[in-house]
């Protein structure tokens, strides 16, 4: 039986997701807030919430100390380019594997998803000399590639979900109808599983653009993403505050903006498959 449910209920249950919702985004607001202080009321006690000095100085001030639209580009090309890639290699990956299973299928996806398990830091080393071999240090094409294998076992994974919950009889429909496995895959399977895509390439995209310890490790100034622009505002002389509020603020407002703009498509996708 159902339990009713009753306007108290729904009050209550309204104030605690937005008290939820406000923990969750209060460091970022706190961030956002700081980036406007001066240096002296950033680190004040009592800590000040509005009633202090307004001035857009420390964002003049990052950008005459680094080129943000030059971190900016890189990260969009990392994120995008990783994800556009990964994506290339995990749909017919995820479509063998939901239409054509073996005994082993699950084996392969349980290994997958443990790569994910182990340390970044215990690869870093042989990744290390290999892009140095190579001369893939401090380029695009490395991070890309990098990050790429980095989110892949997620991305299959998540495809492989979705591509589970569409039938099978209408890909052994087309195939009847002389379909060929590539006009398979682009005509009939990608465009039922548009939501999974998408939603699987937006947290792709923000998983590429939030990753620091690849980024940090691998270049040092013609690829270095926001990440890097970030940590460039921790120096001997200590932190400040302020000026690395304004950097995060900078780094973090386009994928806050995509994932405000794109939260349906987010939402529709994880939830996609999930109500028969």
């Amino acid at each position: 039986m159902a339990r009713a449910s009753t306007p108290q209920r729904k009050a209550l249950v309204t104030v605690v997701a937005w008290l939820i919702a406000f923990l969750i985004f209060f460091p970022i607001l706190w961030t956002i807030l700081t980036s406007f202080k001066t240096e002296i009321d950033a680190i004040s006690i009592p800590p000040k919430f509005l009633n202090f000095h307004w001035t857009l100085e420390n964002y003049a001030t990052v950008q005459e100390r680094s080129d943000y639209f030059q971190h900016f580009m890189n990260s969009v090309i990392i994120s995008v380019g990783s994800t556009v890639l990964a994506l290339i290699v995990a749909i017919p990956a995820a479509w063998s594997m939901a239409f054509v299973p073996g005994r082993r299928t699950k084996d392969v996806l349980m290994w997958m998803l443990s790569t994910k398990m182990m340390p970044a830091v215990g690869v870093l080393i042989p990744i290390y000399l290999i892009f140095r071999d190579w001369g893939l240090l401090d380029s695009r094409t490395g991070l890309v590639i990098v990050l790429m294998l980095m989110n892949l076992p997620i991305v299959v994974w998540m495809l492989y979900t979705y591509f589970k919950e569409i039938p099978g009889e209408i890909l052994e429909a087309a195939r009847m109808d002389g379909a060929s496995l590539g006009k398979e895959i682009v005509y009939i399977l990608t465009p039922m599983a548009v939501p999974g895509i998408a939603s699987t390439l937006l947290l792709n995209i923000i998983l590429a653009w939030n990753e620091a310890f690849w980024t940090l490790n691998l270049t040092a100034v013609n690829s270095a993403p926001l990440t890097a622009f970030i940590a460039s505002y921790s120096s001997p002389e200590g932190l400040f505050y302020a000026k690395l509020s304004a950097a995060s603020t900078l780094a973090i407002a386009p994928i806050l903006i995509l994932g405000w703009f794109s939260q349906k498509q987010l939402v529709r996708g994880l939830t996609f498959g999930a109500v028969k």
